[in-house]
């Protein structure tokens, strides 16, 4: 009788500083999903793109977050495309919000690149495509 097939263990990406960008993306839920919902729910009217942005923002941390959890080399597949769109976002919201600042009448998580984050959307992105490339090698 042949031997069962054992599934091979899934990489472990909270390992570390992996553990500390869970907690960074964790707090970036709550913080971007929490703001944008009260935004849009309260205002909407009054900066309909930059709370939705905010909102698109809070889901991608979100994704980002389950990814790091769940492990696996098809989660930190999934979690470095993301950081990577993420960081593309961040980096075009922060242009267009410093060349265009009529175009939000109020601010977005990624707004000048995060400033009122403390550049943390800006810094996250890079910090975690880091990782989740040395996780791959690990």
């Amino acid at each position: 009788m042949a031997a069962p097939e054992q599934k091979p263990e899934r990489t472990r990406l909270v390992g570390g500083p992996g553990l500390l960008l869970v907690w960074l993306y964790g707090v970036m839920v709550v913080g971007a999903v929490s703001r944008s919902a009260y935004q849009i729910a309260t205002e909407f009217d009054r900066a309909p793109l930059a709370y939705s942005l905010s909102a698109i923002a809070g889901v991608v941390y979100g994704f980002i977050t389950y990814t790091l959890v769940r492990g696996g080399e098809t989660a930190r597949r999934a979690a470095l495309a993301c950081c990577a769109a993420e960081l593309v976002g961040v980096l075009t919201v922060g242009t267009w919000t410093l060349v265009d600042p009529s175009a939000f009448p109020d601010a977005t998580v990624w707004s000048d690149y995060g400033m009122g984050y403390l550049f943390i959307p800006v810094l996250l992105p890079l910090t975690a495509m880091y990782w989740l490339r040395k996780a791959r090698t690990a």
